[in-house]
């Protein structure tokens, strides 16, 4: 799955806020619902908190319904992860 991930991030900041922000969404729904992967909430709401700072409005409501099945050390790592991702990138 890190492939999968590292490419379409990788992909996603080339292409421009706009699309990036989709591409985002999308790995973020991924995650969410085990489409082609395990179910991973903490990367769910890593993209989709992503893909909500660069607004993607959906992104956002996505965001919070993660976020209420997720306990307070996943959002940690998650809120975490996002942050180190957008430092780098």
């Amino acid at each position: 799955m890190a492939r999968f991930e590292m490419h379409n991030a990788e992909t996603a900041t080339v292409g421009g806020d706009n699309n990036s922000a989709d591409v985002f969404c999308e790995m973020g729904l991924m995650y969410a619902t085990g489409r082609g992967c395990v179910v991973d909430l903490v990367a769910a709401h890593k993209w989709l908190n992503i893909a909500a700072i660069k607004g993607n409005d959906r992104a956002a409501e996505l965001r919070a319904d993660v976020a209420a099945a997720m306990n307070k050390m996943q959002l940690v790592e998650a809120l975490r992860a996002a942050r180190e991702w957008m430092t780098v990138h």
